[in-house]
């Protein structure tokens, strides 16, 4: 992709976040779950860390190597005609300068997004620490603008994620981080894990910038989400934990019963299959 076009895609995927209705994205973790997302409509994709991490083989929080994720965001980000964000997790670095590094080394893979988590994984540490990760988002922000593709970042906070701290503090400690991200240079800010729409209205409401709220059970409908202001939904791993589920149906089924209406009710049809790749980038 040259640079004009991907400077372009970036502009429409931020335009995306400010528009008049709430931006959709499914996460994908291969290229064909990417070229279906864009064949049935969708303005972007997204990219999920878990999803091509344990399709890897290796399990969900960076224990994947950045090479070795981008390789898969590139060839998604060839392979559609539409934005693509890609989940970095917490940027497979620990100073501003690694990071810097992976963000420059996400537009390089032709991605116009990127997501970039303060959740650490340390128990004794959960979130990063505040001023740090304001660095890190700086240094994110500047590597962007000095590649001349304005990278789309998404700033996400645990805090529900990961039930940090006390519950009645929760809400407060979330907008002050999210607005403490989007005046580093963030431009969407990411709560998952909240679910009440109580807790998301006054997050849309503390929050100086678009929201990002992550689907799952007892997430509000996407209409109520949107009449209350939220930005933008993502699905995150569920769609592969979905079709995970779908694989140990049809492996259940065949080995306890020796059938296979699992997958033969509702499969795409081969040949539809293959147009999805006709004339498309390998």
């Amino acid at each position: 992709m040259n640079l004009a076009a991907q400077r372009l895609k970036a502009q429409e995927f931020a335009r995306l976040h400010r528009g008049a209705g709430i931006l959709l994205l499914m996460n994908v973790w291969d290229v064909a779950g990417a070229r279906l997302v864009e064949e049935a409509g969708f303005p972007a994709a997204a990219t999920t860390s878990a999803g091509i991490a344990n399709s890897l083989g290796y399990s969900d929080g960076q224990r994947i190597g950045r090479d070795e994720m981008l390789r898969v965001v590139e060839r998604i980000a060839a392979a559609v005609s539409i934005p693509v964000t890609a989940d970095m997790e917490a940027g497979y670095g620990m100073t501003p300068k690694e990071v810097a590094e992976t963000a420059r080394a996400v537009i390089g893979a032709g991605a116009v997004g990127m997501n970039f988590e303060d959740g650490t994984g340390r128990p004794n540490q959960p979130l990063e620490d505040l001023s740090l990760q304001i660095e890190k988002i700086c240094a994110i922000r500047e590597a962007a603008v000095s590649s001349g593709v304005p990278l789309v970042l998404n700033a996400r906070t645990d805090v529900y994620l990961r039930a940090v701290g006390d519950p009645a503090g929760r809400l407060e400690h979330s907008i002050l981080r999210a607005n403490a991200y989007s005046e580093a240079g963030a431009d969407c800010l990411f709560v998952p894990g909240a679910r009440d729409e109580e807790v998301i209205r006054h997050l849309v409401r503390g929050i100086r910038g678009p929201l990002n709220v992550l689907a799952g059970p007892g997430t509000p409908g996407v209409r109520d989400l949107e009449r209350i202001g939220v930005a933008r939904v993502s699905m995150g791993s569920g769609p592969m934990r979905a079709t995970l589920a779908l694989v140990r149906r049809i492996a259940r089924e065949l080995l306890e019963n020796g059938a296979y209406t699992a997958f033969t009710d509702d499969a795409i049809p081969y040949e539809e299959a293959n147009r999805l790749f006709e004339n498309r980038a390998p």
